[in-house]
């Protein structure tokens, strides 16, 4: 029982001044930015977000406008067509979908237009 006591002393001695001497080489150091690692999609996002575009790729609710046939509400998109959710009531727990395409208003069942909007891509 004294050697088995011994043995598991001995390890945790070991192991403990192992440990501490790994905490202290990294202790003066820090992660990157995540910009310099950063690649491709993430890197776009995260140097248009750097610039002031707090929603590059246009994901945030918009907020309806007028809705009539003359002043549709605008969808910025870069491309041809986008699919749109509308909202129709305050209290409504079902969406609307429907696609929008370039040059051609759309109206919603409950009687809001939705017009596509050029963007230029990220």
């Amino acid at each position: 029982m004294a050697s088995l006591c011994r043995q598991i002393i001995r390890a945790n001695a070991v192991r403990s001044a192992l440990l501490s001497t790994a905490r202290r080489g990294y202790a003066d150091k820090m992660m990157p930015d995540p910009l310099e690692h950063a690649t491709g999609l993430e890197k776009k996002e995260l140097l248009a977000m750097q610039s002031g575009n707090d929603d590059p790729f246009n994901m945030k609710v918009l907020k309806k406008a007028a809705g009539t046939r003359d002043q549709p509400t605008l969808v910025p998109s870069c491309f041809d067509a986008r699919i749109v959710g509308c909202i129709c009531e305050e209290h409504s727990t079902s969406i609307n979908w429907m696609w929008i395409h370039k040059d051609h208003p759309r109206r919603c069942e409950c009687g809001h237009w939705y017009k596509l909007t050029e963007k230029a891509p990220l």
